[in-house]
């Protein structure tokens, strides 16, 4: 269930909406990803060969943020980088997927976050971050996009930047924005901020650090939701990478109803390639479906698709299958005030394995 941040009805609507274009938010990292493939990962103290590299836009915030927007939403992103080179590499590359930047503030008194993956030829990486001017983001810059936040029909944000900016954000989102927060890189997270989270998307590795216990397979992720869903949110999402994603809704579980113990959504097959951005297009496509109105279960499948997709390219940035996008309406049904509106969680499906036009065509008629 969604639960009411307040007592209005009304909030301002951006001029994209009103031409029928759910308004994305994203608040949090924008990185430059030094990508280095290797034919396999070097052990202690050993050094490994043969490597090359590419340099390319990242950060789990902006890749979010491009996902989103390549899912047909209108996106404004929040976020700092550094006053140089790679800090105006990475602001061209989100205007050049038509994200709106105006409240990316650039700082002098840090560089521009850095990302070294290794990537293996079955796709698999292994990411060490820097930060940089990612840390260094405050509440008060958040507040500056707060006319922003209160308009947004999704919030999305996740914990590559400060906790403190994340909980400004929550706090600053309006009375009918969807709040969809991305656990990742894991942290332990304050009661008042999982308590105005309407979906938590975690892998079964943050599932596990916030549970504090192993979490393996479909069974047990929906075992770790329930205990997740305990904690404050309204819904959570497990992703399980090529087994796909569980869900589970809080309101459709409290009531009893069918679909109630959680669905899983199994991934179409592909030709993995790289597995890097398949994360973050999940959660950009996730949001896209939600500001439409989409059900939760469906705008998971479309999630799914879309995350399966990006890993058949190499890069973080998403894929969006061109049937897929065209099936997409480009109006969906006008979003009610969150406080009398719950997430529409689809009653629970069999293990299928739905192919993305498949998905989408379950998106394009909820």
């Amino acid at each position: 269930m969604v639960k009411p941040r307040g007592e209005s009805d009304e909030r301002p609507h951006s001029g994209a909406e009103a031409q029928g274009h759910p308004l994305v938010v994203v608040v949090g990292s924008i990185n430059a990803d030094q990508v280095v493939r290797v034919e396999r990962r070097p052990g202690p103290g050993e050094t490994v060969g043969g490597a090359s590299l590419e340099l390319l836009p990242g950060g789990k915030g902006a890749n979010q943020a491009v996902a989103a927007a390549r899912c047909g939403a209108t996106v404004a992103m929040v976020g700092l980088v550094g006053d140089d080179e790679l800090g105006r590499a990475q602001l061209a590359a989100l205007l050049a997927e038509q994200v709106e930047v105006s409240n990316v503030r650039a700082t002098a008194s840090a560089p521009t976050g850095l990302a070294l993956v290794l990537l293996t030829p079955d796709g698999e990486n292994s990411i060490a971050v820097v930060p940089g001017a990612n840390e260094r983001l405050t509440p008060a810059d958040v507040e500056l996009a707060a006319p922003l936040l209160g308009a947004a029909a999704v919030l999305v944000t996740q914990l590559e930047i400060p906790l403190e900016a994340v909980a400004r954000a929550v706090g600053l989102a309006g009375d009918r924005t969807l709040v969809v927060l991305n656990c990742a890189p894991a942290r332990i997270l304050p009661a008042s901020v999982l308590a105005a989270t309407d979906v938590l998307v975690v892998n079964e590795h943050e599932a596990a650090a916030l549970t504090g216990r192993g979490v393996q397979g479909a069974g047990g992720s929906l075992e770790a939701a329930a205990e997740l869903l305990g904690m404050g949110p309204s819904s959570v999402v497990v992703t399980l990478g090529a087994e796909g994603a569980v869900v589970l809704d809080g309101a459709r579980r409290a009531a009893g109803d069918e679909g109630g113990e959680g669905a899983r959504v199994a991934p179409p097959r592909v030709q993995v390639l790289d597995t890097t951005g398949a994360g973050d297009a999940f959660v950009g496509a996730l949001a896209a479906a939600l500001g439409r109105g989409w059900p939760l279960l469906d705008a998971v499948r479309f999630g799914v698709a879309v995350g399966s997709a990006t890993t058949t390219r190499r890069g973080a940035r998403a894929v969006v299958p061109t049937g897929l996008l065209a099936r997409t309406p480009a109006r969906g049904p006008s979003p009610e005030p969150a406080a009398r509106r719950g997430l529409r969680l689809s009653p629970a499906d069999a293990e299928d394995e739905p192919t993305a036009t498949q998905s989408a065509g379950t998106l394009a008629d909820p």
